[in-house]
């Protein structure tokens, strides 16, 4: 379901943004609407690919080496 909104914009803001919608042939509304698409996307993948990285790290990794050494043994002096 579509909704309209209100917005207060600088005139010559809404000038260029009227060059550059009919430049592609589009609506302001569509334009903005794309823009905000854009930023709600990019916004929910870094939020997934966040929680997915604090996942990892509270899980660690095992990167498959083997530790040849004792702590102790790091630690001589």
């Amino acid at each position: 379901m579509k909704q309209n909104i209100t917005l207060s914009l600088d005139k010559e803001l809404i000038r260029k943004a009227r060059v550059l919608a009919a430049q592609q042939n589009i609506s302001i509304s569509r334009m903005l609407s794309m823009e905000l698409q854009k930023i709600i996307q990019n916004n929910e993948e870094y939020e997934r690919a966040k929680k997915s990285a604090l996942a990892n790290l509270r899980t660690s990794f095992h990167l498959g080496g083997k530790i040849r050494v004792t702590r102790e043994e790091l630690h001589e002096r």
